[in-house]
């Protein structure tokens, strides 16, 4: 397994290589990228922070059960820190099986469980302002209109 903190760009194709054994027949990829909106705020940019020894253990612990739970082979985790900006890669998940249906499955979970769970903060800088999400809605004050323009 392959469970990673880092600063540096996410090289995809590397780690999926890495990850790739001949009685793979799937290996299945959640590339989360940095998007120029959110709720119709134009981003700048994102920084992620972290907790890193606890979200690093909690990684592991989640790729771990992963393989337990859905049956998987291998998994890589991989989440960046620090400043990213529109189009980069802020978090790679990798599940390696014999069959495809439970490397769906097993990214599926892995990224929803992450996400709810390891204490990896994001915050959000907008042209006109900032925030820290938790999954909340935004307060109506501060959503622009859903015009499909940024």
């Amino acid at each position: 397994m392959q469970i990673e903190l880092t600063h540096d760009i996410i090289d995809t194709k590397a780690i999926t290589d890495t990850l790739k054994a001949g009685e793979d027949g799937a290996v299945t990829v959640f590339d989360g990228i940095v998007r120029n909106n959110t709720r119709g705020r134009q981003t700048l940019y994102l920084d992620y922070s972290a907790y890193d020894t606890m979200a690093l253990e909690q990684m592991q612990d989640l790729a771990a059960e992963a393989v337990e739970k859905f049956g998987v082979r291998d998994v890589a985790i991989v989440h960046r820190l620090g400043k990213l900006e529109v189009g980069e890669t802020s978090i790679l998940i990798a599940v390696a099986s014999a069959h495809r249906g439970v490397t769906f499955e097993a990214c599926r979970w892995l990224i929803d469980t992450l996400k709810k769970q390891v204490p990896i903060w994001k915050k959000e800088v907008f042209v006109d302002g900032a925030v820290w999400p938790d999954g909340e809605p935004f307060p109506p004050e501060i959503v622009a209109p859903a015009t499909g323009e940024l």
